[in-house]
């Protein structure tokens, strides 16, 4: 029940938007700039790290280098490719990217031509309870990759940023924004390597999204738990953070920053309530809705860009590029190696300190606007369409 429900979520987007994220609707650069290369995936066994494996491994990459801490989803995604593919051109990694002495063993083994970095911690509530080890992995893993592709001279790298990113109220945003702010200084003296980030919203179905735990909750006929009744999210399926990887990875260079041309955030509540529609109960009735209050690192509201960012159109009808007002002159390098010494010694109260001391604005009085209600429920904003889930 729980999957033919996802199946039947619909993000109903611009004609702009793109379509299912298959080998034949992708733009013949994307096409061009995979076919015959190497290509490292890191957070290769997550749901958009395997899913991105498998459009790649499609595109004729000549390697599909797959790393990830994880062996048990490695194993998974290595056999699905390895019963599709040619064995060999499937190469199973499991590892850290802190771990400066295996990244480096990886390049100099297999020079990956193009880098796509999507390991990354990104629960809000775990990682405020262990900012040491969200610094170690999401900012510090991050530099580790940056710059071990510097040195064998990788072609493209792109890591997969957050909207919580954007004026971050936790940890984890606070940690992706520093990580964009790496990306983009060495994206300004770095020769051969040119560095992009991307920005997501919430990815229908991943784990620990929160729609498959809205279903988990209806079909255990317990009560759904909402932070907050005024709380919006955007949303986008994973065909589209497929899309939006490739698409940029043709595009990126001088550390710039994309999003996806996005529907209009959704009320939760609302998103609940058609959750259990769908499952055939009534909501508020046979299913309790409960908000139980904001935890800490949450936002009622989230953005893809600070209000006066320049968005500007790109050769994807579907990708915005994002050009900041007033970007930050960049992190010194003694900044970072501060953060990482924090973080090595486990000092989580003074790792949040000095997160707030950088030009990130983490923990500033700015928050995203409200977004506007149309008269049927739906959300709009200013820059984007409708997200309707219909039944």
């Amino acid at each position: 029940m729980p999957n033919k429900i996802l199946k039947r979520l619909r993000l109903h987007a611009e004609p702009a938007m793109v379509p299912d994220a298959t080998e034949s609707h992708l733009p013949e650069a994307v096409r061009d700039l995979y076919a015959h290369r190497c290509v490292l995936i890191t957070g290769a066994g997550g749901s958009i790290g395997s899913e991105l494996s498998r459009q790649i491994a499609r595109l004729g990459a000549s390697r599909l280098l797959l790393l990830d801490r994880d062996e048990n989803s490695i194993f998974e995604i290595h056999r699905e490719l390895a019963d599709q593919e040619h064995t060999n051109r499937i190469v199973p990694l499991v590892g850290d990217i802190g771990d400066r002495v295996l990244l480096r063993h990886v390049f100099a083994e297999h020079r990956p031509d193009i880098v796509l970095h999507a390991a990354a911690h990104k629960h809000v509530a775990v990682m405020e309870a262990n900012s040491s080890e969200a610094v170690l992995n999401n900012v510090i893993g991050t530099r580790n990759l940056a710059e071990t592709a510097m040195q064998f001279a990788a072609e493209r790298f792109l890591m997969v940023s957050s909207d919580k990113a954007v004026c971050p109220a936790s940890v984890m945003g606070a940690t992706k924004r520093v990580a964009e702010l790496l990306l983009q200084t060495f994206g300004t003296f770095s020769r051969e390597t040119r560095f992009c980030s991307v920005r997501f919203g919430n990815v229908i179905g991943t784990r620990g999204s929160v729609i498959p735990i809205f279903l988990r909750q209806i079909r255990e006929r317990k009560p759904i738990t909402i932070t907050d009744a005024r709380m919006t999210r955007y949303f986008m399926s994973l065909a589209q953070a497929v899309h939006l990887v490739l698409q940029a990875s043709v595009l990126g260079r001088d550390g710039e920053i994309y999003a996806l041309k996005m529907n209009a955030p959704i009320r939760i509540t609302e998103l609940a309530e058609r959750l259990i529609r769908m499952s055939g109960l009534r909501p508020h009735s046979d299913i309790p809705v409960h908000f139980v209050g904001i935890r800490p690192g949450e936002k009622l509201h989230e953005q893809l860009w600070h209000e006066d960012s320049n968005i500007s159109n790109t050769e994807f009808a579907a990708v915005y590029r994002i050009t900041e007002a007033d970007l930050p002159g960049g992190l010194a390098e003694s900044q970072i190696h501060i953060l990482e010494r924090l973080a090595s010694e486990r000092r989580d109260s003074e790792v949040v300190e000095y997160l707030r001391s950088l030009p990130i604005d983490y923990g500033s009085e700015h928050r995203a606007p409200v977004p506007q209600v149309s008269h049927t429920g739906e959300i709009k904003t200013a820059s984007a369409g409708l997200v309707v889930v219909r039944e």
